[in-house]
């Protein structure tokens, strides 16, 4: 992944098991996203599913991340030596945290999460809204509601509230014209995608 760059971010679980069974794993990945992600790593929308889960961010800054990260200006990414190894790491970090605690509140073992999350680069300014309505449609798309209103664990809703959040929300709505724009976006069952390639189907 290169410093400064949207990406969707996605994973499943391995085989037919589920990443999420109680609201307690899906606050407890959000906990642990924020402690190894946010500091390489500004999130723009997410939906967490039981079996998968998918992300947009755009990634920080090289110099942005190394502070984060305690490195000094000698070695910026410490024994890790680059951005890119540094970040993909922390997302290591982040599977690595949520499947230890899962294994042991439900006495499993193994892993949890398919090897290598996927990720795919956003370089126009239509996938980046096209992208947030797709992650946020997901549950819908996979029957899990019949009603975007009607799934807890996406960022859908914080772009509606006026609560504090660590979403880059204001951005995302300028993106789409205002609040309404977003909702209209999201309610509308006839989403316009300039190239379905850049959207997975799990």
């Amino acid at each position: 992944m290169e410093p400064e760059t949207y990406y969707h971010i996605y994973n499943h679980a391995n085989g037919d098991e589920n990443l999420f069974r109680s609201s307690e794993n899906y606050y407890f990945f959000l906990k642990q996203w924020a402690k190894y992600i946010e500091p390489v790593a500004d999130a723009y929308c997410y939906c967490l599913m039981p079996n998968h889960f998918h992300f947009l961010v755009r990634t920080k800054g090289e110099a942005v991340v190394s502070e984060n990260l305690g490195y000094s200006r000698d070695l910026p990414f410490g024994k890790f030596q680059t951005f890119q190894k540094v970040v993909s790491k922390q997302f290591s970090n982040l599977f690595s945290s949520y499947t230890q605690a899962f294994n042991k509140m439900y006495d499993r073992r193994g892993s949890l999460f398919m090897p290598n999350f996927k990720k795919k680069e956003i370089t126009s300014d239509a996938y980046l809204t096209a992208v947030i309505t797709y992650i946020h449609r997901n549950p819908i798309h996979h029957g899990f509601v019949n009603s975007i209103d009607d799934w807890s664990f996406s960022s859908y809703h914080a772009f509606l509230s006026a609560n504090k959040t660590k979403l880059k929300r204001e951005a995302v709505l300028e993106w789409y014209g205002n609040q309404h724009g977003f909702k209209s976006a999201h309610k509308s069952e006839n989403t316009s995608l300039p190239d379905k390639s850049l959207l997975i189907d799990f």
